[in-house]
């Protein structure tokens, strides 16, 4: 049976944590998409990790982590992260990275970096992890598979061909050292060394545990507004963010995603550019992230201060759709315990229309918010454990949202740790 566990929103919902905690009943833990762009946090009896590429199924010992093929495996990050839990005292993980995986390249990131620059002002807010550059060479038939560091013919001959493609953009547009074919070849080799005893055929071997009735977690990155078909494009990510792409960025069939938990946030943040229609400024905004998530609404990648805002019904009720949702885990609810009300955003206004229906980004960017205000709490929630023991006003503005939305809530989290869950 899998299971796929995904954002509905621009990320940072919590997703880490709740794969960390459903790992307990998991055989397999699959990324299936994105790269080292954007990180999870989790707090666990080893610590506090943010993991971005290894699966957050790693800190147990009966399941197996697999690099799905549509990942961006960005190699030194991997070994990076690895090193840093054995450094913990976690115990090696059992990995496996799939031999049709592609490799962030060291002249990704540098793209990366030099077309932010050279948009200056206009540029997409990247992490500058080679994302963009890394899909659009994959698309572009340029990328490097894993398979291929086994090819040591094929690797002289396309390290040439891909400088030469590379070198006309770094003389001519960016003004910057050209690529010399041999260090690329050195690259490359380092890279089969580190992942050598790892690569397997992912979609063969998921496909015997799927016969053996193993358990397989799928673990998105980012959320539904930064998909690039669905989401607030252009500002998106470069691989598709839904659960739905879970089938092909693993290599399993889409029959067998029986179960689609989507994570949505208590209230909102976003790393990034791009649309954001409940965002806040000034101190209400401050006072919230410095509240959030633990230890601060700061990104778990670039440690940059993240956007704040309420709660959006429009966006979390698309976001849940497009994931195809059975069920929505909702996170951080334990922070708004210092509000006397809590505003909700109900609708956009766009021009004299007020619509409950998500818009394409033209028409985001003229949306104005239709707040809702919720009496607050005024308490801390953390430590309980049973739904009936949480405050009304608590209970009301889950089940308010809830409504909104139209997908059941059937997890609440109600502090960093693995085992501040309410089940309902």
């Amino acid at each position: 049976m899998v299971k796929a566990v995904v954002g509905a929103n621009w990320g940072d919902e919590g997703k880490g944590k709740i794969t960390d905690m459903l790992g307990k009943e998991a055989d397999v833990i699959v990324r299936f998409q994105g790269g080292a762009n954007a990180g999870h946090t989790i707090v666990n009896d080893y610590g506090k990790f943010a993991l971005h590429t290894l699966p957050s199924g790693v800190f147990y010992n009966h399941t197996t982590s697999v690099i799905g093929n549509g990942v961006a495996l960005d190699i030194p990050i991997l070994f990076q992260e690895i090193q840093s839990l054995l450094e913990k005292g976690v115990p090696m993980p059992k990995i496996l990275i799939s031999e049709r995986a592609q490799i962030v390249m060291s002249y990704h990131k540098k793209f990366d970096a030099y077309e932010e620059e050279r948009l200056a002002g206009k540029s997409f807010g990247s992490t500058k992890s080679g994302i963009a550059p890394f899909y659009s060479d994959k698309f572009a038939k340029i990328g490097f598979e894993v398979s291929e560091l086994f090819d040591d013919e094929l690797l002289k001959e396309k390290v040439v061909r891909v400088a030469n493609i590379k070198n006309v953009l770094l003389e001519h547009l960016y003004h910057k050292p050209l690529i010399v074919p041999e260090e690329l070849y050195q690259e490359l080799k380092s890279y089969k060394e580190m992942i050598e005893p790892y690569v397997c055929n992912v979609s063969l071997y998921l496909h015997h545990a799927l016969k053996e009735g193993k358990n397989i977690l799928l673990e998105g990155q980012l959320g539904s507004l930064k998909d690039p078909d669905h989401g607030i494009y252009p500002m998106v990510t470069s691989s598709s963010t839904l659960a739905g792409y879970g089938a092909v960025g693993a290599g399993i069939p889409p029959y067998e995603i029986r179960q689609i938990v989507t994570v949505c946030k208590a209230y909102s943040s976003a790393v990034g550019a791009g649309a954001f229609v409940s965002e806040i400024f000034g101190e209400e905004a401050e006072e919230l992230r410095k509240r959030g998530g633990d230890g601060g609404e700061y990104g778990a990648t670039t440690g940059r201060p993240r956007r704040m805002g309420w709660f959006d019904c429009v966006a979390s009720k698309y976001g849940c759709r497009v994931q195809g949702t059975t069920e929505v885990a909702f996170t951080v609810l334990d922070v708004l315990g210092y509000l006397d009300e809590i505003p909700v955003c109900v609708g956009y206004k766009i021009g004299d229309e007020i619509t409950t229906e998500f818009p394409v980004t033209h028409l985001l960017k003229k949306a104005k918010p239709v707040f809702k205000k919720l009496p607050g709490w005024k308490c801390d929630i953390r430590g309980i454990k049973k739904y009936e023991d949480l405050p009304l006003n608590c209970r009301n503005y889950i089940e308010f949202i809830e409504k909104e939305i139209g997908y059941p809530i059937t997890m609440i989290s109600n502090g960093p740790g693995r085992d501040d869950i309410i089940y309902r």
